[in-house]
């Protein structure tokens, strides 16, 4: 396949394209983009997100460590309060029972996040720093690639549903440039409010990619906005390398090769780039690596699937500390 053709891409490689080139080249000049993928709430999972992140917020942001907060730890860590208060003076009524706000400070305390101390027989809570403001703008992407697939038959419907909903600030559309005089894309029935990105690659291999119609502002509910924080909260723990946990490094036809400036799994016994969905348990090409690669050292200690994982949580750290 020509590599400059992105269309017969598999969409979970073509995600990892989007997702490289958004935190590189992400046009915004409100922040530094942090990207995350297969993200979303119980209703809606985006393929890319981009939270667009006040950089000063985001080195705050880091103070709590490099694991999402999830909805309860959140609920913590913004209403501690600066000086020790009873848990439920400091916290607002949760409208389910309070021993589930109890445990949430126990996570809390052993990871750091908050101070706890018992006193009277009461849980008193103190905040170790405030939780910042760290997200400006959170962005919503649809890959498609080929917009001929099967798969991108329901596209207009789902993005329809974004722009109603607005839990994000933007929500745009990725597929693969034509080359055409006009993008296919654009005569599509999608929302007008809806951005399109035609994405392309060089002669290197290097992800780009055109606006070809600019999005619409969307307001998002400001009774959304814990919702919201879910969702940048899970963009910044998980980042868009955590294939690792969905796909199999532990296969000896498992590895990581460079596409441009990404790096994307390939199958060796497929002598090709793989779907996510065949890269799983149920892969008749599976093959556990031998012990001897895990034990001996080879090619580095822990073996090629232990390298794999450290490969890309390095290059998810690297990307998450920017500021």
């Amino acid at each position: 396949m020509d590599c400059t053709d992105l269309r017969e891409l598999p969409e979970f490689i073509f995600e990892l394209l989007v997702c490289r080139w958004a935190e590189l080249s992400w046009p915004s000049g409100d922040g530094v983009p942090v990207v995350g993928r297969q993200v979303g709430t119980r209703d809606r999972r985006w393929d890319t997100v981009v939270v667009v992140a006040d950089p000063k917020g985001l080195a705050a942001r880091a103070r709590f460590g490099a694991e999402e907060l999830d909805r309860d730890l959140l609920r913590i860590v913004r209403h501690a309060p600066s000086e020790w208060a009873w848990y439920r003076d400091a916290i607002p009524d949760p409208g389910f029972p309070w021993r589930y706000v109890r445990e949430a400070i126990d996570r809390g305390a052993a990871r750091g996040i908050v101070d706890r101390r018992k006193r009277r027989n009461r849980v008193e809570i103190r905040q170790i720093t405030p939780y910042p403001n760290w997200v400006n703008r959170i962005v919503a992407v649809e890959n498609k690639p080929d917009l001929d697939r099967s798969a991108a038959r329901r596209l207009g419907e789902q993005l329809e549903y974004d722009v109603e909903r607005a839990l994000a600030d933007e929500t745009w559309l990725a597929t693969g440039a034509t080359g055409d005089r006009v993008e296919p894309a654009l005569l599509r029935d999608i929302p007008d409010k809806a951005g399109i990105l035609a994405v392309s690659a060089d002669e290197d291999g290097v992800a780009t990619a055109e606006v070809a119609w600019h999005p619409g502002r969307l307001t998002p509910d400001s009774a959304d906005l814990k919702r919201r924080l879910v969702v940048a909260e899970r963009v910044y723990g998980r980042g868009f390398r955590d294939h690792v946990e969905t796909t199999r490094p532990d296969c000896r036809h498992y590895e990581l090769r460079r596409r441009g400036d990404a790096i994307v799994p390939y199958c060796a016994a497929k002598g090709r780039n793989q779907t996510q969905a065949e890269c799983a348990w149920s892969c008749d090409a599976f093959e556990p690596e031998p012990p001897a690669w895990r034990t001996g050292g080879w090619p580095i200690e822990g073996g090629p699937g232990a390298a794999c994982r450290a490969v890309l949580e390095r290059r998810r750290a690297r990307a998450r500390d920017r500021d």
